[in-house]
């Protein structure tokens, strides 16, 4: 059961990571730069917990914040720039964050034993977990938590005058400028948000990986969490959810015997999404379809 346990707690952390494209997505941009937000959380909250002794609870929330913060910074001269131009700003920060953990070098001595992160070697003595007995069981359980929490924020600002806005920023930007919406602050204030929870996730993913180094968090886990909501659509957050236990849950584990194959599959699953299903394979229509199979006997549901 351990395995399954331990894929669980994969699939959560991928979903958060999924979850802060998606916010993103909705304004109609396209960025590159989860992964390097992701990164900064995982070393933020490791470190904390490893050098300065911090519970993880409280450790998480600096890695929020910080990527938060991070994200703010980036989102003011990045979102300017629109389409192409975008994805490289943000890609480059991305690789960035990646080149700098990969020659950041801070230890302290823990008796004969020095701890923290060395440069491309990562950070190793990441025991949160272990050290205070936690099962593999309890460490899932302790990631859905926080996957849950968030998509129940996400849903909920979803139905909120703040999702109409990103949407319709998303939908035509001239449109919702002339209704008097500023484009800059709701650019920013979705990659913030976007940040912060990517941050969340890596701060999960280096306490039950235990080892993280700069090769985490490469340009594959960006495409990873653009590709997610881009799968599963935006017409909900559950469409991200269903994507990631797809790609991860059967794509890469369930079809680990095919190698290398997976990458093109993973390729090929894009262009289809991309091609016959621009909106998602869980879109609106189909999410409509859901409701009144389950809700409305079959017969319509409002």
């Amino acid at each position: 059961m351990d395995f399954y346990f331990g894929l669980a707690q994969l699939i959560g952390v991928h979903t958060l990571l999924g979850l802060s494209a998606y916010v993103v997505l909705l304004t109609g941009q396209v960025s590159l730069a989860q992964a390097g937000f992701f990164a900064i959380g995982a070393y933020v909250a490791a470190m904390l917990t490893v050098l300065a002794g911090w519970h993880l609870v409280p450790a998480l929330g600096a890695a929020a914040l910080t990527g938060a913060t991070t994200a703010c910074a980036v989102g003011f001269p990045a979102l300017r720039v629109k389409g192409l131009m975008l994805v490289i700003a943000t890609l480059a920060f991305g690789e960035g964050v990646r080149l700098f953990f990969f020659n950041f070098d801070y230890q302290i001595a823990r008796g004969d034993v020095k701890v923290g992160p060395l440069g491309g070697e990562g950070f190793r003595q990441i025991r949160f977990f272990p050290e205070n007995g936690w099962t593999t069981l309890e460490v899932m359980l302790f990631i859905w938590i926080f996957v849950l929490l968030v998509m129940a924020l996400l849903w909920w600002l979803d139905r909120s005058r703040y999702g109409a806005v990103l949407r319709a920023v998303g939908e035509d930007e001239l449109a919702a400028q002339s209704a008097g919406i500023n484009l800059t602050a709701v650019k920013v204030s979705a990659i913030t948000l976007g940040g912060a929870i990517a941050a969340l996730g890596g701060g999960l993913y280096a306490h039950y990986a235990t080892h993280i180094e700069h090769l985490s968090f490469g340009i594959l886990l960006a495409t990873f969490a653009i590709a997610y909501p881009i799968v599963g659509g935006l017409a909900s957050v559950f469409g991200t959810l269903a994507a990631v236990l797809f790609v991860q849950g059967f794509l890469v584990e369930g079809l680990r015997d095919l190698g290398d194959w997976r990458n093109l599959l993973f390729g090929a699953l894009i262009v289809l999404a991309m091609n016959l299903r621009p909106r998602g394979f869980l879109d609106a229509g189909n999410l409509r379809a859901i409701k009144r199979l389950f809700w409305g006997g079959g017969r319509g549901a409002p």
